[in-house]
C-alpha cells in the first residue's frame, strides 16, 4: 500500500493507523532502551527481539498511514519504566507494558476490513506476534523474584493475617498501645522464624521433582516478608498511646501491602485484580472481626483492662 492508496482509506482509518502507529513506536523505544541498560545477556536478547518486533510492527502502520507518525517519547516516562523494572523486576515491567495487549488486538481485528492483499496477512502476522510469540518470549525470563513469588507471598498473606488479628484482639482487651505493639512483635518474630522452617521444609519437598528454588533462599525470603510485614504493622502502635489510631494506621498499612502485592501478583498471573482483592481483604477483616470480638469476651472475663 503506498500513500496515494493510504489517501482512499476513510479518514477514521486513518486516524487509528496513526494512533497505531505511534503505539508500536513507543514501545519500540521502551524495548530499545530497556535492552540497551540490561546486564543480563539472556535478557538483553529477549529485550532486543521484541524491540525489532515492534518496530517491524511500527514500519507497517507506517506505510498503512502513508507518513511517519514519530513522537518524542518522554524520557520521565523511560525512566519511570527502567525504575519498575529496577525494583519489580522485568516479567512485572514487561507484563504491565502488555495490559493492553487484549485491547490492541481487538482493534487489530476490527481494523482488517480496511485492509486487503498483503497488507491484510502481514496484519494477521503482528496479530498473531501480539497474542502468542510476545507471551513466549516474557515468559522465558527465569527472574529469582518470579520463583520465589509464592514463598514470598505466604510471608506476606501469613503475617498480615495473624499480626492484625493479635492487634484486633488487644483492641477488645487492652488499652495500652505498647502492650499491644510489643504483643505483635513477639508472636511476629516466633512466627516468622516458624513460616521460614516450614518454607525450608516445603521446598527441600520439592526440590526431589526437579524445583528450581533453593530451601534456604526460600526460607529466607518467607521469613523477611514475614518480619518486614510484622516491623511494618507494629510501628503504629509505638507512636501514638491511642488503640483506636493505631490500631486504624495498622489496618490500613495491612491494606495497602495486601492491595499493592495482590495487584503484583494479578499482573505476574493474568489473573482478576479486584476479585483476588476481595477475597484477600475479606480473611484479612473476618480475622480482624473474630480476633476482636475474642478480645472483648477474654477481656471483660479475666478483667484484662484493669491489669494493662
Amino acid at each position: 500500500m503506498n500513500a496515494s492508496t493510504a489517501r482512499r482509506l476513510p479518514e477514521e482509518a486513518l486516524e487509528k493507523a496513526r494512533k497505531f502507529c505511534a503505539d508500536e513506536y513507543f514501545d519500540y523505544n521502551v524495548y530499545k532502551y530497556l535492552a540497551s541498560r540490561e546486564r543480563d545477556p539472556k535478557l538483553r536478547e529477549i529485550l532486543e527481539t521484541l524491540a525489532r518486533e515492534e518496530y517491524e510492527h511500527y514500519l507497517f502502520w507506517k506505510r498503512i498511514l502513508g507518513g511517519d507518525c514519530k513522537t518524542s517519547s518522554p524520557g520521565w516516562k523511560l525512566k519511570l519504566i527502567l525504575l519498575a523494572r529496577k525494583v519489580f523486576g522485568l516479567t512485572f515491567t514487561l507484563k504491565l507494558l502488555e495490559l493492553h495487549e487484549d485491547e490492541v488486538v481487538a482493534e487489530y481485528k476490527a481494523y482488517m476490513k480496511y485492509l486487503e492483499g498483503s497488507d491484510r496477512e502481514e496484519l494477521e502476522k503482528i496479530i498473531a506476534d501480539e497474542e502468542k510469540h510476545e507471551d513466549e518470549l516474557i515468559s522465558g525470563i527465569n527472574e529469582a523474584i518470579v520463583r520465589y513469588l509464592s514463598f514470598i507471598a505466604l510471608g506476606i498473606a501469613d503475617a498480615i493475617v495473624e499480626i492484625t488479628g493479635v492487634h484486633a484482639g488487644f483492641l477488645g482487651a487492652t488499652r495500652v498501645t505498647e502492650v499491644a505493639g510489643i504483643a505483635g512483635l513477639i508472636v511476629g518474630v516466633s512466627a516468622a522464624f516458624a513460616m521460614a522452617g516450614a518454607a525450608y521444609l516445603q521446598a527441600k519437598a520439592e526440590a526431589v521433582v526437579a524445583s528450581e528454588r533453593s530451601p534456604g533462599k526460600s526460607a529466607l525470603v518467607t521469613g523477611v516478608s514475614y518480619l518486614g510485614s510484622v516491623v511494618i504493622l507494629a510501628l503504629p502502635y509505638f507512636l501514638t498511646r491511642s488503640m483506636a489510631t493505631a490500631f486504624t494506621a495498622s489496618l490500613l498499612m495491612a491494606i495497602a501491602i495486601v492491595s499493592s502485592f495482590t495487584f503484583y501478583n494479578a499482573v505476574l498471573n493474568e489473573s482478576d485484580f479486584k476479585r483476588e482483592l476481595a477475597e484477600n481483604l475479606s480473611i484479612l477483616f473476618g480475622t480482624a472481626i473474630i480476633a476482636f470480638l475474642f478480645g472483648e469476651v477474654v477481656g471483660s472475663v479475666f478483667h484484662v483492662s484493669t491489669i494493662i
